[in-house]
């Protein structure tokens, strides 16, 4: 047989198991090699009868000594129940409606069982154990024995013993890991770690085998990521000077001070724009640390430079606060700030708006004449062209495909690049931030701004809602805002959950009838969401009932109530940037989980929101719920699916990290490495990679 060999033609399977082999995307003899394990039963305990306890899970083997079905009068169920003798004693073993195995089974054969040994009335018995007759080698009875994900009639035993057919074929799949990086690193060879990955006989021959195969998984990614370096490297970016003096002057007007964090990134920022290559840095930091002082800081180099920056955000509520942000803290300088989405078209200057249109923006930044421009994927369009860009911030970053970061980018002439500046308020471990973001460089921003006070989050039970309710009117009282976030727009009577549209009439007609109360959901027109939102942040509006439309960006400094109706409709990452938008000042903040359900999965994640308040600590548990293409949006950049590597296992990361380095310095065209050039190509195929 061959790796390319279809599954039809390994002797003894039909065209039966074939198509529901396919219906795994297995075709051939490489699919079942590489259609790894997920788990692993461990049955290498392997015991005499007369050396069994109740509770252990052990493996047995011995001589079927009576074997029949009887019906059990109570369950209506077949009973089939089976005498082991081993020669040191007798176990009774029972399994339930499969009587066919009497056809399978007879007295006399020699047999191999595994499973959890319990205790009934008749003594100890083992219930519906894996066997296999003892004919040569035991696969799914004893030693470490894999288990893999499945789909429709196809059974573990079927799948396992079509894989022990083919192992051997693994020694014919080509090692594209050059043998210097193997060998450095102490790896295992692909054959084997494939064989040891399926059927390992120890533990550290599983160690070992999964240590080979998730080293490939992340070299892979490195050797992306140093490629992605490499052609930006030679591109050429506008060397935009650090401006000390009015650096330091701007910094000093501000009305609060830099933490130490924020003063670390911004000049890490201002050095890379110093270089003649393009920079590509993530900025990460929590909900509220301050990043977008940091990208203003360096916005501002680069407008005094005489050159263009620009920023793009997910949303237009964001972009319509990033340009009041920008407009406030340049009124003192000569920059001119245009806002361009959809809804709307702004221009600014010594910190007066001033409407604009489309047309007429394009034009000037096309002239030179706009430095800095906030927008949506407006900024993407393709008539829009820039005169001189020379940065480019992507904020909320994950939220983008690399294709639309990579459009903005490419907004230069041929052979430039502009500056490129990520950032993201949702955390990653850095050894994620390692295999995702290989190519970026990584500022973080950890500390929070001084004074600050953790929001304090309860979960609230429906009979304790007319008390949070009473506290809620105590602090709009007090001259506070509160944001009430519900899941759905409309009602739903199949969903049944909370409506924007049904909680502002309860909370306006019965509850907070005293006070002012807003509506603000995505079906609004643009400039009727803006209205709403300039009433809120002017104090005009007591509290803000909204859909998700303001997850990010939004600072309303005097708001220190978030009410989540059915937050268990929500990730943990949404909750927690649900939860930022309160606490933006000194005042102490609070945030109320409501929730109709209480399984265990939910419990767990609001649970989580109470004991933790920072977004590192939450991105962690996130991890454990979902997996990172669901936390950081990986699906968008083409991320592939990772089986063998862990995401926290940094000192892999590095090694893979290092080698790739060490590999592309080396051969920077990989014209050396034919194997791995191959390989790295079929790998971006399959993981859809632009």
């Amino acid at each position: 047989m061959l790796v390319s060999t279809p599954i039809a033609q390994i002797p003894g399977i039909g065209t039966v198991t074939a198509r529901r082999l396919n219906k795994l995307d297995l075709y051939t003899v490489g699919d079942l090699i590489m259609h790894l394990p997920f788990r692993y039963e461990d049955f290498s305990q392997q015991l005499r009868i007369a050396d069994l306890e109740s509770g252990l899970t052990a493996n047995i083997s011995g001589t079927i000594e009576l074997i029949q079905n009887k019906r059990s009068p109570r369950r209506r169920m077949y009973l089939t129940e089976a005498l082991i003798n081993d020669g040191s004693d007798s176990l009774r073993i029972l399994w339930f409606n499969q009587p066919f195995l009497t056809k399978n089974l007879h007295v006399g054969d020699e047999i191999s069982l595994a499973g959890r040994v319990s205790e009934d009335y008749g003594g100890l018995v083992m219930q519906s154990p894996q066997y296999e007759k003892v004919n040569g080698k035991a696969i799914h009875t004893q030693g470490i024995v894999p288990v893999y994900h499945l789909s429709g009639p196809i059974a573990q035993k079927t799948l396992r013993t079509i894989i022990s057919k083919v192992i051997d074929n693994a020694r014919q799949i080509n090692d594209w890991l050059p043998g210097q990086i193997r060998l450095k690193n102490n790896l295992e060879t692909l054959a084997v770690a494939l064989e040891q990955i399926h059927f390992p006989k120890t533990k550290v021959d599983l160690d070992n085998a999964k240590e080979r195969l998730a080293f490939n998984e992340l070299f892979l990614l490195q050797i992306r990521a140093q490629e992605q370096r490499l052609r930006f490297a030679k591109l050429q970016a506008p060397i935009i000077n650090f401006n000390e003096i009015e650096t330091k002057r701007f910094v000093s007007s501000l009305s609060f001070d830099l933490t130490a964090d924020q003063k670390k990134a911004s000049w890490e920022i201002i050095q890379d724009l110093q270089r003649p290559q393009p920079m590509l840095r993530l900025l990460q930091g929590d909900v509220g640390s301050g990043k977008t002082i940091v990208a203003c800081l360096a916005m501002l180099n680069v407008a005094l430079a005489k050159a263009q920056a620009a920023c793009m955000v997910p949303t237009e509520i964001l972009a319509t606060q990033h340009f009041k942000t920008f407009t406030s803290l340049y009124k003192n300088e000569d920059i001119t700030i245009a806002l361009l989405t959809s809804g709307f078209q702004k221009i600014a200057k010594n910190g007066k708006e001033i409407e604009s249109n489309k047309k007429e923006i394009a034009k000037k930044i096309a002239a030179g004449e706009i430095d800095i421009v906030v927008g949506t994927s407006s900024l993407i369009q393709k008539e829009l062209e820039f005169k001189n860009l020379a940065l480019a911030v992507v904020d909320e970053q994950h939220r983008f495909g690399v294709d639309q970061r990579k459009q903005l980018t490419e907004k230069v002439e041929a052979g430039g690049a502009p500056h490129l500046l990520s950032m993201t308020a949702t955390p990653i471990p850095r050894s994620l931030a390692l295999a995702i973001y290989g190519e970026l460089d990584i500022s973080t921003i950890k500390e929070m701004p001084l004074g600050r006070k953790q929001v304090l989050t309860k979960l609230v039970s429906n009979d304790k809602r007319p008390e949070m309710y009473e506290f809620v009117a105590k602090e709009i009282k007090a001259g506070n805002q509160a944001f009430v976030i519900c899941p759905l727009i409309d009602e739903s009577d199949t969903l049944g959950a909370a409506s924007v549209k049904a909680e502002f009439e309860r909370l306006d007609k019965t509850i907070f009838k005293e006070f002012k109360i807003g509506l603000l959901h995505g079906r609004l027109k643009s400039k009727e969401r803006e209205e709403v939102m300039n009433k809120f942040a002017n104090g005009e509006l007591d509290i803000l009932v909204a859909t998700s439309i303001i997850e990010i960006g939004v600072d309303i400094p005097k708001a220190t109530i978030m009410i989540i109706e059915d937050a268990d409709r929500f990730g943990l990452a949404q909750l927690h940037q649900y939860r930022g938008r309160v606490g933006r000042r000194e005042t102490q903040a609070f945030c109320f989980l409501l929730s109709r359900i209480e399984d265990q999965k939910s419990n767990h994640r609001m649970q989580a929101m109470m004991q933790f308040s920072s977004g590192f600590d939450l991105s962690k548990v996130d991890l454990q719920f979902r997996g990172p293409g669901e936390v950081y949006g990986l699906e968008q950049k083409g991320f592939p699916e990772l089986r063998m590597a862990n995401f926290y296992d940094t000192e892999m990361m590095n090694k893979a990290r290092e080698a790739a380095i060490e590999l592309i310095t080396q051969d920077p065209s990989l014209n050396s490495f034919k194997d791995l050039q191959k390989e790295l190509g079929e790998w971006q195929e399959r993981a859809h990679l632009e």
